[in-house]
């Protein structure tokens, strides 16, 4: 079996004997079926390190560790990216989600907006962003990443757009004068905004123009919500980022 990726929050150092947690443990124990002696690598998201390990105890509820091995993983995209994203109903969103982190996106808000058809508040709300994050992290496992993006407290379009950061801010627009290609050269932090199936309404289009966000195009055709958030990160990760 190729040695499996595990994500657990923990502060880890050499030598260190440590207890896996309740997911690394399931994923370890229940599904891989690993056993004593068997190594696994650690990753608590926050380090930028790879840590090799050796389960050195396995029991029916519970399972051990020993780090015995440290690497520092550079494979993190110069360009930042944050994720606005119209929540989006079913496997859409979460396929978002799941490869928007394959391709280097760094943080996701997700935000409600005039169409995005999903009713969640409370302790739905606060269950489902549980869900979007256990996705980030598996996206996270596959893909090699070391940091784990934030999927943020999901919020109000209006709210995101008032937000001032130093960026520079995209919105995908079909009747757009301009394409990615055309943008600015010097760009490495960016917020991108795509909307829910549907689109965003003219009053949010016009919204986010007024708050700086520039309209860009992504060819002539009309794209699914996660096609185009997919495909804008792809394109701007080839003009600003780490793909050729």
């Amino acid at each position: 079996m190729t040695n499996p990726r595990i994500y657990q929050n923990t502060a880890f150092s050499l030598e260190q004997e440590f207890e896996l947690d309740d997911n690394a443990f399931g994923h370890t124990v229940r599904v891989l079926r690993l056993s004593e002696g068997e190594q696994v690598r650690f990753f608590n998201g926050q380090d930028g390190i790879e840590y090799q390990a050796k389960l050195i105890q396995v029991k029916k509820k519970t399972a051990f560790a020993k780090i015995i091995s440290a690497n520092v993983i550079e494979n993190e995209s110069p360009l930042k990216i944050e994720l606005g994203q119209g929540i989006s109903r079913g496997d859409r969103m979460d396929f978002t989600l799941q490869k928007s982190v394959e391709l280097g996106v760094n943080e996701i808000t997700p935000l409600f907006t005039e169409r995005c058809g999903v009713k969640l508040s409370g302790e739905r709300l606060a269950k489902k962003r549980e869900q979007w994050q256990k996705i980030v992290v598996s996206a996270c496992e596959q893909s090699g990443r070391v940091f784990v993006p934030q999927v943020n407290e999901p919020q109000l379009l209006d709210d995101w757009l008032a937000i001032n950061n130093n960026t520079l801010n995209i919105n995908l627009h079909p009747r757009a004068k301009h394409s990615i290609m055309s943008l600015p050269h010097d760009s490495q932090n960016i917020r991108l905004l795509i909307g829910p199936e549907g689109g965003l309404s003219e009053e949010e289009i016009n919204k986010a123009s007024d708050a700086n966000f520039k309209e860009v195009l992504l060819g002539p055709r009309v794209l699914r919500t996660e096609t185009a958030a997919l495909t804008a990160i792809t394109a701007l990760q080839c003009r600003y980022g780490d793909l050729a």
